[in-house]
């Protein structure tokens, strides 16, 4: 059986996890916070819900309603505008939440995502996967964000 986490093994030695563009998804199913396809090869490959804030924070009636692809290369969500495409499967990331955005969104559950998003002109499944550790933002990028979070300190301070 091969995973993400056969991914991230491949890759520290060296080695491609998988090149075969022609292989299909057959399954699809949600466990213990993940994601898992099953392929038409017999390959079974899972991400992290946060590698998907959209799925991670649907329903599970919203999950189950999917529909594989003609070609059987990609899902689709009609109800939450989600597509996720076989080669996601075949990314390694897992969410490292002791990052500094997600520690500043921890102390400050306040904080709104969708309007820290909109503040900064991100996707808020971009800053999602910020926060979630799933992807890191440049220097440039985290200053942004920090910046727009000090700003409505500030904001907040003068009432």
């Amino acid at each position: 059986m091969r995973s993400g986490f056969i991914g991230k093994t491949l890759s520290k030695l060296g080695m491609s996890t998988l090149t075969n563009n022609t292989e299909r998804i057959l399954k699809v199913w949600f466990e213990s916070g993940r994601i898992f396809i099953r392929t038409d090869s017999g390959c079974t490959f899972s991400r992290p819900l946060e590698a998907f804030p959209l799925l991670k924070d649907a329903s599970g009636d919203q999950r189950m309603s999917y529909e594989i692809g003609l070609e059987g290369d990609d899902i689709h969500w009609a109800e939450l505008d989600e597509d996720i495409h076989i080669s996601s499967f075949y990314e390694s990331a897992e969410p490292d939440p002791e990052n500094e955005i997600a520690a500043i969104f921890r102390r400050f559950p306040q904080l709104n995502v969708s309007e820290m998003a909109r503040t900064i002109g991100i996707n808020k499944a971009l800053l999602a996967k910020y926060i979630y550790g799933i992807k890191h933002p440049s220097p440039a990028r985290r200053e942004q964000i920090l910046a727009a979070i000090r700003t409505l300190g500030r904001e907040m301070a003068e009432l």
